[in-house]
């Protein structure tokens, strides 16, 4: 009875359990290599198609950056995604050509890196998604992950008709979802650069 009432405020309800941030000590039981220990059989990483998976092989590259335009070497990236048929693939297998789900740091070098394939459109409402990459961003400081989209810049028709790319209503915020295609090697790359505050701030979604 002691420490439920040391719980309680002044209108007898509970109060919310103090917080802290996801960092910076996310690489630990999520990128278990990163941190300086042994990798699991099975581990998330950054490869989400071998050379046997069906469609365009490309890599999505991209910095962190804070505030201040410092790069945050410490964040850690998620991405979701279609594969390049538009299905997403519930069970992760790393035996499998495919798997809809990765994982890589900015640890290394500060960049993250996924190698993938391009996603096809998937369906939402009956309208036709444009090709994307579901990204979720852990960091120091953040006390719940970011969540973004990384588009394609070489998929104007459809993006101009995306349902959910054209529902931020600033075409200058649309930008920040636009991952550029650059040269690569020897495949597309294609770069997503994520602000987290500040200008040119990436746009991030409450799903």
């Amino acid at each position: 009875m002691y420490s439920q009432y040391k719980l309680q405020d002044q209108t007898g309800l509970l109060r919310e359990t103090a917080s802290q941030t996801a960092g910076p000590f996310v690489h630990i039981g999520l990128a278990l290599e990163i941190a300086g220990f042994e990798p699991r059989a099975d581990e998330i990483w950054q490869d989400l198609a071998n050379k046997d998976a069906e469609g365009e092989h490309i890599e999505l590259v991209g910095y962190v950056y804070d505030g201040n335009g410092d790069l945050v070497r410490d964040a850690l990236i998620e991405i979701w995604q279609a594969d390049s048929q538009g299905h997403y693939l519930a069970d992760f297998d790393n035996k499998k050509p495919f798997r809809s789900f990765g994982r890589s740091t900015c640890a290394l070098d500060g960049e993250f890196h996924f190698n993938t394939v391009k996603p096809g459109q998937v369906d939402f409402d009956g309208k036709l998604m444009a090709p994307h990459v579901n990204i979720a961003v852990f960091a120091r400081g953040i006390n719940l992950h970011l969540q973004t989209r990384a588009y394609f810049d070489d998929e104007q028709e459809s993006n101009k008709n995306c349902p959910i790319l054209t529902s931020v209503p600033s075409s200058e915020r649309r930008q920040t979802l636009i991952a550029v295609k650059e040269e690569g090697k020897g495949k597309p790359c294609y770069r997503f650069d994520i602000c987290l505050q500040g200008e040119g701030e990436t746009v991030f979604f409450d799903f």
